[in-house]
């Protein structure tokens, strides 16, 4: 029943829509000086993240933050403090990963395929490593022997510096929840007035007018001519217009 809830928490995860504040690809760029600490320094930093996502409140710790079959048998809730140094110490990938999981489920956080691929490499080079390690050790080749000391090595150095990159990301997120980077500023709209019939007309803006444009457009010179519209000729109309009996009687036809 255990493994089946694990299992349906999992699922779940994958239906999560928020982002990382920065994915593992950035992590150095965006704290370096926080992911050396991560690198050099492992167990101490995951103590540290660990005690931070819990919001220094160690009255809430569980081994692997109830993520493994083993969580809630340790006698956390006696000695909180030993038993996360214990994990951090000799379970270190376990306290990373189960630090991952609890901001996960706290801030329905995705992974993007990016970090799984990131992540699915890490494993997968581990795995070869430790199956060229098996296969020298039974042909007893000095070849392979070799080849596998150089996949350890180089899976090795994977591990870590992913570890590292995960952990700062934790610590970016968790930069965020608590309002380390400050809120966000908006501008505010100015207030906006109905206009009045007695308001000032406001001055105007722009370019401003040029002569020559408009509308009434300026007179052009002798336009219009003198005298202009002329006047009524005389004697118009002629005298004796109309013609006396005009029109006809009797016109128009009823």
């Amino acid at each position: 029943m255990a493994s089946q809830a694990h299992l349906d928490k999992m699922q779940l995860r994958q239906n999560y829509r928020n982002l990382w504040h920065s994915d593992l690809v950035h992590t150095i760029q965006a704290d370096t000086p926080y992911c050396c600490l991560a690198l050099w320094c492992g167990p101490c930093v995951s103590y540290l993240l660990r005690k931070r996502a819990l919001y220094n409140d160690m009255s809430r710790y569980v081994c692997c933050a109830g993520y493994m079959p083993c969580s809630g048998r340790c006698g956390e809730s006696k000695c909180p403090e030993f038993c996360l140094c214990t994990e951090v110490f000799l379970c270190f990938g376990n306290s990373v990963a189960s630090t991952r999981f609890l901001l996960q489920d706290e801030f329905n956080i995705q992974t993007t395929q990016c970090d799984n691929c990131i992540i699915g490499f890490m494993f997968c080079l581990q795995q070869i490593a430790c199956i060229f390690s098996i296969v020298a050790m039974i042909v007893g080749s000095e070849e392979i022997s070799e080849a596998s000391q150089l996949l350890s090595c180089l899976s090795d150095m994977v591990y870590c510096t992913v570890c590292a990159c995960m952990q700062t990301q934790h610590k970016i997120e968790m930069d965020k929840r608590d309002g380390k980077f400050g809120p966000q500023p908006m501008s505010v709209p100015p207030m906006q007035q109905m206009s009045r019939l007695d308001q000032q007309v406001p001055p105007s803006v722009g370019y401003p007018p040029q002569p020559g444009y408009g509308y009434p457009p300026p007179q052009a010179q002798g336009y219009p001519p003198a005298g202009y519209p002329p006047p009524q000729a005389q004697g118009y109309p002629p005298a004796g217009y109309p013609p006396p009996a005009y029109p006809p009687s009797g016109y128009p036809p009823k």
